[in-house]
């Protein structure tokens, strides 16, 4: 059945206003509407994350929680750095921490979830869900990042950051839950090689900039 032309008018239309839109907020994605969805998207999945994390804050001294559940903190700090700038701030050091964390740990916990399931090809539509909000998180801070204005304080901040986590996570023990205990190996490395290469790229755009 041949469609009308006024429907692929109307559809061909529809195509072209989603791609204007995609092209201006690459350009500009600090525009005032692109932030509040943006900001609403991570406040539920921080939400989400928190209470994904419950078990483990419960058994978790108080003063440790900040660098306990990383994803979600990641995403808080996201939202944070979407909201002020929504109101007119722009804080480069929250700008550098917020994205190189959501990259860090939305690039780790898609490739534990990946390893776990080419270890035992256990796949449920939970691990499926999440691995593909984690990519979602490396997408929006990958986004950001060349716009984040980022400067040598940002830089040396941002990377104190990364390493403190992987410090308190694989020397004291507080490392997020893991799918399976023997991906223990796989998930030090892999943070402290994601922190090492995000630290090279934070002084690579100090030196171009």
């Amino acid at each position: 059945m041949a469609c009308r032309p006024g429907l692929l008018r109307q559809q061909d239309k529809g195509v072209d206003m989603l791609l204007s839109l995609l092209k201006r907020t690459w350009r500009n994605p600090w525009e005032p509407g692109f932030l509040l969805l943006l900001l609403i998207i991570n406040i539920i999945g921080s939400i989400y994350g928190y209470w994904w994390y419950h078990h483990q804050l419960s058994a978790t001294p108080v003063y440790f929680w900040p660098v306990v559940p990383d994803s979600p903190f990641s995403t808080t700090l996201f939202a944070l750095m979407l909201l002020t700038a929504a109101a007119g701030w722009r804080f480069t050091v929250l700008q550098a921490v917020a994205v190189t964390a959501c990259i860090k740990y939305g690039v780790w916990a898609a490739a534990l979830i990946s390893h776990f399931w080419l270890i035992y090809g256990d796949i449920s539509w939970t691990e499926i869900m999440l691995w593909i909000s984690h990519l979602g998180m490396v997408v929006q801070a990958v986004w950001f990042w060349p716009r984040a204005g980022i400067k040598l304080l940002a830089a040396l901040t941002a990377s104190f950051w990364l390493f403190l986590n992987d410090i308190m996570d694989y020397l004291f023990n507080l490392h997020p839950y893991l799918f399976a205990p023997d991906q223990l190996s796989f998930a030090a490395v892999s943070a402290v090689l994601l922190s090492l290469l995000l630290t090279a790229g934070l002084f690579f755009i100090i030196r171009k900039v």
